[in-house]
């Protein structure tokens, strides 16, 4: 038969103390426990609550410039055409500060041959009328008809009103090699209408 263990007197007590210490020290941890889970909580809770305001704030400011933004101009932006650079800066001061509809027609009479586009700066053999010197560059026509068409549209879905070209550029784009050493014709066009009343009134001003 084994013998039952049977804890001394000192054994006994300080049992019993360890026991009464944890007791005592249970209710104090639990409440410490659930302080800091409901301080974490409301932490937690009021970064969310601040994250929240602030997406709710930047998505606002980003509307608010997108409005401003269509209410002000469209553009349009055309990289990499395959046409020169000489013939776009030239047809660019022709349609500046003409509508788009305005410049389609005044393309569209250069493609078929009764409107030359002015190039007073360049040795061009004359044309007849006032123009001094011209030419009638096809391919850039049919390039800016196109982006016009789209400039067009993008005033229409922006809200632009009685748009106008205000700034009409081309520059050159990277040249890809071609055979025997030459370079390919590449050109950025950007242009940009605004609402014509709008510009009179600030002219007044």
């Amino acid at each position: 038969m084994e013998k039952q263990y049977s804890p001394t007197a000192k054994e006994k007590k300080v049992s019993n103390k360890q026991a009464k210490s944890a007791e005592a020290l249970k209710p104090a941890k639990v409440e410490e426990i659930k302080a800091k889970v409901e301080e974490s909580k409301t932490g937690e809770i009021k970064a969310k609550v601040e994250e929240i305001k602030t997406s709710e704030k930047s998505e606002d400011k980003k509307q608010e410039k997108q409005e401003k933004f269509a209410k002000e101009l469209a553009f349009v932006r055309g990289e990499s055409l395959r046409i020169s650079k000489k013939y776009s800066m030239s047809i660019c001061k022709m349609i500046k500060h003409k509508s788009p509809d305005r410049a389609i027609e005044m393309l569209e009479e250069v493609l078929k041959h009764k409107r030359a586009v002015p190039m007073n700066n360049m040795e061009i053999p004359h044309r007849k009328g006032n123009i001094m010197a011209g030419r009638y560059p096809k391919n850039a026509s049919k390039e800016f008809i196109a982006l016009l068409k789209q400039l067009n549209a993008n005033a229409s879905v922006n809200g632009v009103e009685n748009p106008v070209i205000v700034i009409a550029k081309a520059d050159k784009a990277s040249r890809p090699h071609r055979r025997e050493g030459r370079r390919a014709k590449r050109t950025h066009v950007y242009m940009e209408a605004r609402d014509k009343t709008k510009l009179k009134l600030k002219t007044k001003r």
